[in-house]
């Protein structure tokens, strides 16, 4: 990819051509992030797109603290709005659950550092994650996959605190029994 500086810098000035290779350089990475938190392909493209609308409004919010970490930075920015996005978009469909496959062409994008058992380890990880109720899953994802905080989770999703950590109790039952 061309200089991620320059790029940041166009999108910021609204430069179409920065936006679209930002776009295409992190767009298989949304679609894994997102398809995490939503059971379909097309419910994911939806969210992702959604979450890009948001990056590219925001983008000039964006603080470039350490250049040397800078694309490491813009995932973690990147990220954040995707689960966000994805959340907001299962809570304004209130989607019911279809399972689908992500294509194979996204799971090999935006990969290219990770090793072939990573990649599998990580296959393996979302099948079992999917088997999880949608309320599970998302409380799931945050926790254990994204890292957030169980007080982070409850402002984020609109709940008790006790509540959701009595969710990732339940969950990590689940998985127990599985594993």
């Amino acid at each position: 990819m061309q200089d991620i500086f320059y790029i940041l810098k166009g999108c910021i000035n609204n430069d179409a051509r920065c936006q679209k290779q930002l776009y295409d350089h992190y767009l298989h990475f949304a679609l894994k992030v997102s398809f995490r938190y939503v059971h379909s392909f097309e419910n994911a493209a939806n969210a992702a797109n959604d979450a890009f609308v948001k990056i590219f409004k925001a983008i000039h919010n964006f603080e470039i603290r350490n250049a040397d970490n800078l694309e490491a930075m813009l995932s973690g920015w990147i990220k954040r709005i995707v689960v966000n996005a994805s959340i907001d978009y299962m809570s304004k469909e209130s989607l019911v659950p279809q399972m689908s496959e992500l294509p194979e062409a996204v799971w090999k994008k935006h990969d290219a550092e990770a090793s072939g058992e990573s990649k599998l380890v990580y296959k393996e990880l979302i099948v079992l994650i999917r088997k999880l109720s949608p309320a599970y899953r998302v409380v799931f994802n945050l926790y254990v996959i994204d890292g957030y905080t169980h007080a982070e989770i409850a402002q984020m999703l609109g709940f008790l605190r006790a509540h959701q950590s009595l969710t990732c109790q339940r969950q990590k039952l689940f998985y127990k029994n599985i594993l």
